[in-house]
């Protein structure tokens, strides 16, 4: 049986695609941090027999300590066999001003969006590689394209991820190794319910009103995208335009926000 793990697996879009890949026979590794969520989240995919269930594991870990998701990948690989996916989906938003947030909730944004991946995926590349053969998707966000007043620190390190996603995918090319980022829109998720009363007024007439997506949609299409080794993953036509033409885009879009803010 194939084996996947997935970092911010407790919750939001991990925990559907948990879902979907343990629907289709795979093992299922869940590593998040806090450890209620996780079993409760080990509880819905396998049913109330998830602790005799050797298909669904789960471990607690800070992913943006690299010895403690280390630890907990290694423990998965031994329980489950080897990582033949990876889906590196944990994150954390606090929207403010720069000026107001301090330097540990800014800090503490890019370690866990961007590290954390990049921890997540050195834990398992090299064993992929000799194999030759994996398969890794980056969790951006459509927060990567643009900057976002109130969002600087969430913007920098998702914009980061993209970049290291795209490095990344050139280097293991020829390894048999296939690295995909995506870049999902608002996705209903515990973490967006707690986000948007916090979301800054330029930043919603920026974002505009459109409705979050489902997460189980957005999750079966980043599964969709792994699948035929997308190198890039876009939702809805406002992003995908956004990606490819954000030279042309992006000024109207600041030009008007400024407008609308004098």
């Amino acid at each position: 049986m194939p084996h996947i793990i997935i970092t911010g697996g407790s919750s939001g879009i991990g925990l559907e695609i948990a879902r979907i890949y343990y629907n289709r026979g795979y093992r299922v590794s869940l590593i998040a941090r806090r450890l209620e969520l996780l079993v409760e989240a080990a509880r819905e995919i396998a049913g109330t027999g998830f602790a005799e269930n050797r298909s669904v594991y789960f471990a607690s870990a800070d992913v943006s300590d690299e010895l403690a998701l280390t630890t907990a990948i290694r423990a998965a690989e031994e329980r489950q066999g080897p990582c033949d996916v990876l889906v590196a989906s944990a994150g954390r938003v606090d929207p403010q001003a720069f000026e107001e947030q301090s330097v540990s909730v800014f800090e503490a944004q890019l370690s866990v969006n961007f590290m954390g991946c990049v921890h997540a995926v050195r834990a398992v590349l090299q064993g992929m590689k000799k194999r030759g053969n994996g398969r890794i998707m980056l969790v951006s966000s459509g927060a990567a394209l643009l900057g976002i007043p109130g969002y600087s620190a969430y913007c920098a390190s998702k914009s980061a991820l993209s970049a290291f996603g795209e490095s990344l995918r050139l280097e293991v090319a020829k390894a048999g190794v296939a690295v995909s980022v995506s870049f999902p829109p608002d996705t209903m998720t515990p973490q967006y319910e707690k986000e948007v009363p916090l979301r800054p007024e330029p930043a919603r007439r920026l974002m505009g009103t459109v409705a979050p997506w489902p997460a189980e949609k957005v999750a079966d299409r980043i599964v969709k995208g792994i699948d035929r080794g997308a190198a890039q993953l876009h939702f809805g036509a406002a992003l995908t335009l956004l990606s490819y033409f954000s030279a042309f885009i992006k000024p109207v879009l600041y030009w008007r926000l400024q407008r609308s803010q004098s």
